[in-house]
């Protein structure tokens, strides 16, 4: 096993972590700059104004793109353990 399919491996293993996780940031993300606007505007400074809503929008995320998110694990762990030979030579 050399250091370029080390890195490779490592790359890979990386962007299949950015491309999953990416959905569930970005509307967690987005939801919680709506309600800092809203907070803002309204001079409301609850906690739990900020916390609820970005725990439904990342459960809601979940549920829309679970099953994407699956796939491209599964299709990222098929690549792995289908390659295991070449890895211990």
């Amino acid at each position: 096993m050399s250091e370029t399919f080390v890195i490779n491996l490592g790359r890979e293993a990386l962007y299949t972590v950015l491309l999953v996780s990416a959905p569930v940031l970005g509307l967690g993300l987005a939801v919680g700059l709506a309600v800092s606007i809203f907070q803002a505007t309204t001079q409301l400074q609850e906690q739990t104004l900020a916390f609820v809503p970005k725990i439904i929008a990342v459960f809601i995320a979940l549920v829309i793109f679970g099953p994407w998110m699956l796939s491209v694990l599964m299709d990222f762990a098929r690549g792995l353990l289908g390659n295991l030979h070449n890895f211990v030579q």
